[in-house]
């Protein structure tokens, strides 16, 4: 029979977050694959975890995988830990889990710390809907993409990013979104945990006489509907309503129909596009 890979979430500071389950997993299974095996033996250590380890990282995941899953598809039991949080989140566990799969491997993931969860509970910004970017692209055309993309974006949105990449990347936000609503969370879970509740224009003012520190989980506010909506209404008044009419009744749509579908777009009453409608004709 083949083995089984499990995902594993470890501590993303303060090491009583691990759970019992993922500690007894590390202790049961044949071996356990690492992002950073000098990272891990730390906290393997800490726990006296004796288990084989053997590196698995973002540059040698694919040849690495194919090893791992020939040792699964023996019979060994793997574990897959990150240097922290749970695996499969902006690392290449995502990666390994997918080749599991097409392989016909079974997958179970052993639920624990999120840095992005984490920091998203302490925003104080809106939690029902969210939208996680992770590390943005390097690439410089994608990485404007991305931050096009962004928006209009309506839920709330979760950045991780660099120390030394910080101020730029805040410059970037308030060019693209503007001056929204922020937190800024480091030091996650541990002695120092900081969640700097803020705007982006005030965080770029700290940041340029403040050295960043640490690894930092950006939690942005989402645009509102209703700035959408009178966003959408004011791009209509770059025409007159007879040319928005127009725009319609060319479709085929009735003319009753065309006022009210004008109506909806400027964000007015069909009584008012009427009336309007009718001093233009008496004039």
């Amino acid at each position: 029979m083949s083995g089984k890979l499990y995902l594993c979430a470890t501590p993303i500071g303060n090491l009583e977050d691990i759970t019992l389950r993922v500690l007894r997993t590390l202790k049961e299974v044949d071996l356990i694959a690492a992002e950073d095996t000098r990272n891990s033996i730390k906290l393997l250590n800490h726990f006296d975890i004796k288990t084989p380890m053997t590196s698995y990282h973002e540059y040698n995941k694919i040849e690495k995988a194919y090893t791992l899953i020939e040792k699964m598809q023996g019979g060994m039991n793997i574990a897959l830990i990150t240097d922290a949080g749970t695996p499969g989140i902006s690392d290449p566990g995502e990666e390994l889990a997918a080749m599991c799969y097409e392989a016909g491997i079974e997958v179970t993931s052993l639920p624990g710390p999120a840095a992005c969860i984490t920091a998203l509970t302490l925003s104080g910004l809106p939690t029902r809907r969210f939208a996680f970017e992770a590390f943005l692209p390097m690439d410089k055309k994608e990485r404007r993409e991305v931050f096009q993309e962004l928006v209009d974006e309506t839920r709330t949105i979760i950045i991780y990013e660099a120390p030394h990449k910080l101020v730029k990347t805040l410059k970037d936000l308030k060019e693209t979104l503007g001056n929204r609503r922020i937190t800024l969370c480091r030091e996650l879970t541990k002695k120092h945990e900081t969640a700097f509740h803020t705007n982006i224009d005030q965080l770029i003012a700290y940041y340029e006489n403040e050295k960043p520190l640490g690894e930092c989980v950006l939690v942005i506010e989402g645009k509102s509907r209703q700035e959408l909506k009178e966003e959408a209404a004011a791009s209509w008044e770059e025409i007159s309503i007879e040319e928005h009419m127009e725009i319609y009744e060319s479709k085929g749509l009735s003319r009753k129909d065309a006022m009210k579908q004008v109506a909806k777009d400027r964000g007015v009453s069909k009584r008012e596009i009427y009336q309007y409608l009718v001093r233009c004709k008496e004039e």
